[in-house]
């Protein structure tokens, strides 16, 4: 394959760099529910991390939580109570349902366990502990003896200067506790002092962790303390004088470190929105996982560039989604044929890129849209859900005569985790339209003389002959022109007998994924 993925380029690029180990950062402040959007740092560091690695380099991912940073606004679902907390260090809110150790515990342990079943292995650190341990010590020490220096690189990118005894150094209040409303304006030493908006007027010993870097300066101290060598992050970040720019100042001049690789992305959207903790617009890697395999959600962050801009909708558009993933599937492991060679080759680079580990065969991955049809008429009986795939040929020929004792265990095991996943989107995002329930007896429906010959010959052409759903389309459409129906008109009379509805999935399969007996008998209007 000689196109290479936007992932590949960048390890290419990192590559040509005389590094003995490269460290791919990421980082989420922890302001409440981690999702897709402020996640992509850990799943594009963790791709470029991995494509290093294939190519036999040192590369580690590690992940810094930024829980020392102060409470902004109240996250979904909290109550409004919490606003006592405002301007507080996430790292001393508490637990707001008493079951962690508090309120970083409480949002970042669930992103963390999500993240095993993306096989993403990383080190994690905590900003505060950092700050506890004394790890930022030396660079709080740098930046303090630095601050006029400082003062001038922020300068030059500000409408309005900062004062002559601006500090780099924001103290968490001894009175009220608030790490947004101090303000550092001397040091000796260690010591730091500062005031208060509460009205408070303290000193600080930086030893003991109580206060931090400003975060442009915080993020080039991290970079050398860590050995960073490429970083992904938002492109708020990476605006023109934003905190990419002055933090590379400041890495360069201040503390004689080079600055990362940079890898900015465009935000996730959710249904056209922004993302909002705050607002409750957002969706975690966890919820992706309850209707989709992990693989899904690399797909969708790598198909496109990281600049591009990307929606997500777990409602309808999910469907759409899922049918290019799983053709994207298929192309890739050689059961389905591309347009051309040059999309053959452009998703397979994508799809390896996704892929979380290489399945001895093709996933057992039966259309997640034809699934959902299934699903509704055979509930989680998986021996009749074989049986409806295999008639509709929804199955790779090597399953043509397989039972569904012949599957590996690990075919098994997809095939019920597809079954999951549907139930759980059916149950949780799925609209009104492509929700049914086959009617155990014929409902209450006006037909006309034209559409009751239409199903019975329907039903005669089902009986007499052993049709494929292509077959069985073309047929209807057939019968359809010889009774002068139009095509609303016979789909809606097939619908309504057989769901109550006027709308429901695509005839021809639907019909051959019932009992045959059942069809027949309901077609032609038998109680």
């Amino acid at each position: 394959m000689g196109l290479k993925h936007w992932i590949e380029r960048i390890a290419d690029k990192l590559k040509k760099m005389d590094i003995e180990e490269h460290v791919i950062a990421s980082g989420t402040s922890i302001s409440g529910a981690i999702h897709i959007g402020n996640s992509c740092d850990v799943f594009i560091a963790n791709a470029i991390t991995k494509s290093l690695l294939e190519d036999d380099l040192n590369a580690r991912t590690i992940w810094v939580a930024d829980d020392h940073d102060p409470l902004r606004k109240v996250p979904y679902p909290l109550p409004e109570s919490y606003k006592e907390y405002l301007g507080i260090p996430y790292s001393r809110i508490p637990c707001p349902e008493d079951c962690c150790g508090g309120f970083v515990e409480h949002f970042q342990k669930p992103f963390l366990e999500s993240l095993k079943e993306f096989n993403i292995k990383l080190e994690a650190y905590s900003g505060a502990q950092m700050y506890k341990d004394g790890s930022y010590n030396e660079y709080i020490r740098i930046s303090l003896e630095k601050a006029d220096k400082i003062r001038r690189i922020f300068n030059k990118y500000r409408e309005n200067p900062l004062p002559k005894d601006w500090l780099p150094y924001n103290p968490i209040c001894d009175k009220c506790g608030r790490i947004n409303t101090t303000y550092a304006y001397d040091f000796h030493g260690d010591k730091i002092s500062y005031n208060c908006n509460c009205g408070f007027n303290g000193e600080t010993d930086i030893k003991m962790g109580n206060g931090k870097l400003t975060w442009r300066v915080e993020w080039a101290a991290r970079w050398k303390m860590l050995n960073v060598t490429c970083e992904p992050f938002g492109k708020d970040h990476a605006a023109s004088g934003g905190s990419y720019d002055v933090s590379s100042e400041i890495s360069r001049e201040i503390f004689d470190y080079p600055p990362p690789y940079p890898v900015p992305y465009e935000w996730i959207t959710f249904k056209g929105e922004a993302m909002s903790k705050s607002k409750g617009i957002f969706f975690t890697p966890g919820q992706w996982l309850e209707i989709g395999p992990p693989e899904s959600l690399n797909y969708f962050i790598f198909r496109s560039k990281p600049m591009k801009h990307k929606d997500f909708n777990p409602e309808m558009p999910f469907l759409d989604f899922m049918d290019q993933f799983d053709r994207t599937e298929r192309i890739y492991y050689g059961m389905e044929s591309a347009t051309s060679k040059k999309e053959e080759e452009k998703l397979k680079r994508i799809y390896k890129t996704s892929m979380i580990q290489e399945f001895e065969d093709l996933p057992l991955r039966p259309s997640y849209r034809f699934m959902v049809v299934a699903y509704q008429i055979a509930g989680e009986n998986l021996q009749r859900i074989y049986k409806i795939l295999k008639k509709n040929s929804q199955l790779p020929p090597e399953f043509d005569d397989k039972n569904l004792n012949d599957l590996k265990n690990f075919q098994r095991e997809q095939l019920i985790e597809r079954i999951e996943h549907v139930k759980n989107w059916l149950g949780k995002y799925a609209p009104e339209m492509v929700k049914f329930q086959v009617q155990e007896k014929l409902p209450p429906v006006e037909l006309s003389k034209e559409q009751k010959m239409f199903l019975s010959e329907v039903a005669d052409i089902i009986e007499e002959r052993k049709l494929t759903a292509t077959e069985l389309h073309d047929e209807i459409y057939k019968t359809l022109r010889k009774h002068n129906l139009k095509p609303r008109e016979g789909f809606q009379a097939i619908y309504k007998v057989l769901i109550g509805k006027k709308m429901g999935p695509r005839a021809a399969s639907f019909l051959l994924s019932l009992d045959k007996e059942f069809v027949i008998k309901r077609l032609k209007l038998e109680k």
